[in-house]
């Protein structure tokens, strides 16, 4: 990945796309550290499509979120995992 520096990379805009579109993400310092990365618009997609769902995804989901279970606690009797009751955690309040 090149890497530009910002004062470079706002004075040459046109020549600093076009690397990124023929090269692949380009990396943008300032003041030696890195702060940003341009990348070409098919691969940003495809990194949103990976990323895991939004809260708000999550919450408007039409299946149910199970993970919020969990078992409750054994009292002196032996049960398999799938007989095992289960009971919703407790909310934590602030």
């Amino acid at each position: 990945m090149a890497s530009w520096q910002v004062q470079d990379a706002k004075a040459r805009f046109s020549e600093f796309l076009d690397a990124t579109l023929e090269q692949g993400p380009q990396i943008v310092t300032r003041r030696g550290v890195k702060a940003a990365v341009l990348v070409p618009i098919e691969e940003w997609n495809r990194l949103q499509n990976a990323a895991r769902p939004s809260l708000k995804a999550l919450l408007l989901a039409p299946e149910g979120r199970a993970e919020n279970l969990i078992a409750a606690p054994r009292t002196g009797t032996t049960r398999t995992s799938e007989t095992r009751r289960l009971r919703r955690r407790a909310v934590l309040k602030f």
